[in-house]
């Protein structure tokens, strides 16, 4: 049976061409059917307030540059959004006064125009809000060296190699409305995926790459960071890849309620948690991921009814 067509955009794949019934399972599901979706592999963990959710997500950085030695170099794969953890992240380091000199950073996507990751001089750049938000405010004696902060610009087959020669403790996320970490966003319905979307082991062996972006996503963009100026996204991006994230030890998907909605909450876990994996629903490939934790804000859930407003 061949697969529905995109609501959204017709020459792409996304959720909207999964079968109408698992979508109905998803916009069903409560808080206790998303807690209840837990499974070995799979840890659901809810959060009351904003400050503890991004207190906790902040926390990761620290106790993942906390394993870093001089034998054993560690660090964390993080995204800008959200970005709420980042000056916490800088706070925390400066107030413990942890030495970094061993700790790596990977700075997980970038946008790209006219084939190139953009500079740090681009307003909308994630080199620039990561370093701005948290890099440029750790303490010199504490900081990080520059050559241990990692991001998808320039050579991006020695980014992708970097995940081999240190040990990435955690690689967090957010998740778009397109169903994304990073900008692993789903392909376009076209040559050898016009019927079927590829399979979830091929989609996996996919590195650090220059991506076409979903409509879905540069529209997501404008609201969230260009006051929803469509024409002011750029429609590629540098994106961490399935292979790298593979390298992580554990995947952390931060949900806030800010860059995806009720529903597409309730549609990946129910994915992870059942193990059904499919590339027009990229963050449900995390299914086949040995340690993925996915962290709620409790009030952003919320629910699926219809109603007018």
């Amino acid at each position: 049976m061949s697969r529905p067509i995109s609501k959204v955009a017709p020459g792409w794949w996304d959720y909207t061409t999964l079968a109408p019934e698992l979508l109905a399972d998803a916009a069903r599901l409560t808080e206790k059917d998303l807690r209840q979706l837990a499974r070995p592999g799979f840890k659901v963990v809810m959060f009351d307030t904003l400050e503890e959710f991004y207190l906790a997500e902040a926390l990761e950085y620290i106790t993942a540059w906390q394993q870093a030695t001089a034998d054993n170099p560690a660090g964390i794969c993080g995204p800008i959004g959200p970005t709420e953890q980042l000056p916490l992240v800088a706070r925390l380091i400066n107030t413990l006064g942890l030495k970094l000199q061993h700790a790596h950073f990977w700075g997980m996507d970038e946008w790209v125009e006219n084939g190139a990751p953009v500079p740090l001089t681009h307003p909308l750049s994630f080199a620039k809000a990561d370093l701005d938000l948290c890099f440029r405010r750790i303490d010199r004696k504490l900081a990080l060296p520059a050559a241990n902060l990692h991001f998808p610009a320039g050579d991006l087959a020695a980014y992708s190699r970097s995940f081999g020669s240190v040990r990435c403790v955690v690689m967090q996320g957010g998740q778009g409305e397109v169903k994304h970490w990073a900008f692993n966003d789903p392909p376009r319905r076209a040559g050898r995926y016009r019927d079927l979307p590829p399979p979830p082991a091929e989609y996996r062996k996919l590195r650090t790459r220059i991506v076409d972006l979903h409509p879905m996503t540069v529209i997501q963009n404008a609201r969230t960071s260009g006051g929803g100026n469509v024409s002011l996204v750029p429609t590629q991006a540098a994106s961490v890849g399935p292979w790298e994230t593979w390298q992580a030890e554990k995947v952390s998907i931060w949900h806030a309620g800010v860059h995806d909605n009720p529903f597409g909450m309730r549609l990946t876990t129910l994915m992870v948690g059942k193990k059904i994996a499919d590339s027009a629903v990229p963050m449900s490939l995390l299914a086949d991921h040995p340690d993925v934790q996915f962290n709620f804000y409790r009030p952003a859930i919320g629910t699926c009814s219809a109603e007018m407003h």
